[in-house]
């Protein structure tokens, strides 16, 4: 089963500074091309924790007895870890977003390219599709949606063409959301459409929320030394990436003691995001977006709140 080349590989996995004896997780195995270049430098004793929700990536599990599956959403991080008997890693690599498998077969959904049913589930035996979403949502929220996770300039005018277009007849495939939006485009047609999807699978899968549980977790299990590595496509995953390795929350907060000492979790190692350069861009389009973020865990923690 083909999927996409891991982007910035290399990069990757020299941030990671991967020791031989280390445990480490990749919370997107997908089709593991990240996890088997840690595995090359993994030893006898490494381990190694995959998780993905989506029941493809079973296709592509890698025969290796330190390699411990989790066929679960990354929100899991620590529930997975325990049934492990892990209480702490060494290392965390994330490569957010949607894979290109997952873009690639027509019958997922996720692309406005095929003809579908409207599922877009990342994990296709749990919640509810694309269709049911839109068959469900207030026009208010689904503005929120697209303006929040599409950045639709239209939003509202999209909720509300769905709205009154649901009254009519059920939306239930690709083909039903794209005639609603196309007389209202705005731009050029692939971004505009692009960006209702994008929105409408981030809502679907509950992508924002998830991450945000993943990332305040890999901050607890990771040791002093440890690295969290990041690879965000978009504005808003990037973000909460960038204020978890500052503040150590998603929203960017500082805390701070009772004296006004604010606390750091991570020492920062790319104070700009890293990008992938031309030649791989060049090579694999899914890199062009590609944003990669580093921190090393500090041996900290945040303030009692009686403090």
């Amino acid at each position: 089963m083909s999927y996409h080349l891991p982007v910035m590989a290399q990069q990757c996995i020299e941030h990671l500074q991967i020791m031989a004896d280390g445990v480490y997780v990749d919370v997107t195995f997908g089709g593991g091309g990240h996890s088997k270049l840690i595995l090359e430098q993994l030893g006898p004793n490494g381990r190694l924790v995959a998780f993905d929700q989506d029941a493809d990536a079973k296709d592509n599990l890698l025969e290796d007895e330190r390699v411990l599956f989790a066929p679960a959403n990354f929100r899991y991080l620590e529930r997975y870890l325990r049934l492990f008997g892990i209480r702490k890693i060494d290392g965390l690599l994330a490569d957010l977003g949607v894979s290109s498998h997952q873009l690639d077969v027509p019958e997922r959904g996720f692309s406005f390219r095929f003809a579908a049913n409207l599922d877009m589930r990342m994990n296709q035996g749990n919640g509810s599709t694309a269709a049911e979403v839109l068959a469900k949502t207030s026009a208010s929220e689904l503005q929120f949606v697209f303006g929040a996770y599409g950045e639709v300039r239209n939003a509202r005018t999209l909720a509300n063409r769905i709205v009154e277009a649901r009254e009519e007849r059920p939306i239930e495939t690709v083909a039903d959301l794209v005639e609603i939006a196309e007389p209202i485009i705005f731009g050029k047609r692939n971004r505009y459409l692009a960006q209702v999807f994008q929105a409408l699978r981030i809502a679907v899968n509950d992508e924002m929320s998830a991450l945000e549980e993943m990332l305040e977790q890999a901050t607890q299990v990771l040791k002093p030394g440890g690295r969290l590595v990041a690879l965000s496509y978009h504005s808003l995953e990037d973000r909460m990436v960038k204020n978890i390795l500052k503040s150590g929350q998603t929203s960017g907060e500082a805390i701070k003691d009772f004296y006004g000492r604010i606390y750091r979790p991570y020492k920062l190692l790319t104070k700009k995001p890293l990008e992938a350069n031309a030649e791989e861009i060049q090579q694999n389009s899914r890199a062009r977006s590609a944003k990669l973020r580093v921190g090393v865990r500090l041996d900290s923690q945040p303030p009692a709140k009686n403090e």
